[in-house]
């Protein structure tokens, strides 16, 4: 039996490909029937699980449009599991962090989450949920970066459920009218943009300018291919002001400096109008659902008559770095039926299984073996993201990040628009990220 609890879901920034946005309402959570009997553990217990049949009730907190469409998933898995009910809350993305922090200091919590990557290190840091059992799957299955994701102090607390990189896409008829070629690393990006300009494309390159966590994340990248970062290796000090990220931060701001973006956008629901009437000629950083959208606005087919893709420009030494992103499957220490959620962690991570949500929903997979299906196979968009997967970023694995990171925004847009200096900005960046500390 599936029972759903169907709140309004949120914006999804970026974890779908060709799925239309869902606007977010609030409300408060009610209480859900519980089925199981174990009772909670401390945080980082695990539970040895079986091959037998799940049983009992699951309760599944979702969040973002991705919940919409899990109840296919839960019937592949009661076909199995027949003795299984499962509960599904929907809440608003915006609200699921709040609420999940609540509920772990409550102890109300649900059997099962997902959480996206940019929210897993605070909820992590909780202390509230449960490592993956030893066996439950072969870390040597996914893709690294997104398994690392979810690992803290060696310690594995989520199943990889999807993934995405992100990637350059830009107009084939704009470049080819400007005799610009794919850029491939800084100087041929920069090339590339100044190509386009002189043909009379706008604002040639699109970057994340919001000036927040998320341009800080964009800059993170950047600063991957200069061989800089945002932390030390053990997490314990910020290198936000570090050379190589103060030479990224030039490069990143210049672009705009020079009319090669605008510093006004697009903000992410306007990209692809910009991109389809040529006010821009190409998406930096940009998600894989954008081809989607692409489609979605002008017709099937349009994507891929005027759009060609790149894995993301490598930096002047050779560096490669992407950003990447999805979501991963967490069990609460207090969940009373973890024997069931471990057991649909598990099943949404079979090679199958992730075929089918991708076919589902587009999301793609986080099992590498998935790749092979003929369902991806030989996808240009897929060959794309799987590239980028190989060479992806993991943001700071620290409680703190999304404060530190709007600092980091904040002051990227005072480069830009206010006349700061890199260095000044990154040196404000830094001392406020010392003051605000890793949360470690």
């Amino acid at each position: 039996m599936i029972a759903m609890h169907f709140h309004t879901t949120s914006r999804r920034r970026a974890t779908m490909l060709g799925i239309a946005l869902v606007t977010s309402g609030a409300l408060l959570l009610t209480g859900c029937g519980r089925g199981g009997d174990s009772g909670g553990g401390d945080a980082g217990a695990s539970t040895k699980v079986d091959d037998e049949p799940a049983t009992g009730t699951l309760e599944i907190w979702t969040q973002g449009a991705d919940g919409a469409e899990l109840p296919q998933m839960f019937e592949e898995f009661t076909k199995d599991n027949p003795d299984v009910e499962i509960n599904m809350t929907q809440i608003p993305e915006a609200e699921f962090a709040s609420k999940m922090t609540a509920a772990i200091t409550a102890g109300t919590v649900p059997d099962l989450i997902y959480a996206f990557t940019e929210t897993q290190s605070s909820l992590i840091s909780t202390g509230g949920f449960d490592a993956v059992p030893d066996g439950l799957v072969d870390p040597d299955d996914f893709f690294e970066v997104i398994w690392d994701n979810s690992v803290y102090d060696d310690v594995a607390y989520g199943v990889p459920w999807y993934a995405y990189a992100d990637m350059v896409i830009y107009r084939t008829d704009l470049a080819e009218a400007a005799g610009a070629e794919a850029p491939t690393d800084w100087d041929s990006l920069r090339t590339f943009g100044e190509d386009l300009k002189a043909s009379g494309v706008e604002w040639p390159l699109a970057l994340y300018a919001a000036y927040d966590s998320y341009t800080a994340r964009q800059l993170l990248t950047f600063a991957k291919q200069n061989g800089g970062g945002f932390i030390s290796d053990d997490l314990s000090t910020w290198t936000i002001n570090s050379p190589e990220n103060v030479e990224a931060l030039e490069y990143w701001a210049g672009l705009m400096a020079d009319g090669l973006a605008s510093p006004d956008g697009p903000a992410f629901l306007d990209t692809v109008s910009w991109s389809t009437t040529g006010k821009n000629a190409a998406i930096i950083d940009g998600g894989p659902w954008f081809v989607g959208w692409f489609d979605d606005a002008n017709g099937e087919g349009w994507a891929d008559e005027h759009l060609s893709l790149a894995t993301m420009p490598v930096g002047p030494d050779g560096d490669a770095a992407t950003t990447v992103g999805g979501g991963s499957w967490f069990v609460p220490s207090d969940s009373e039926n973890k024997d069931a959620a471990w057991k649909f962690a598990r099943f949404m991570s079979e090679p199958e299984s992730q075929v089918k949500w991708f076919e589902i929903f587009k999301n793609m997979p986080a099992v590498k073996s998935a790749w092979e299906d003929p369902a991806l196979a030989g996808d240009r968009l897929l060959q794309t993201v799987e590239a980028g997967l190989e060479t992806g970023v993991t943001l700071p694995k620290v409680s703190t990040w999304s404060q530190v990171g709007t600092v980091i925004g904040e002051q990227m847009e005072k480069v830009v628009r206010g006349g700061v200096s890199a260095q000044d900005a990154l040196d404000e960046a830094q001392a406020q990220a010392e003051s605000i500390g890793t949360g470690n």
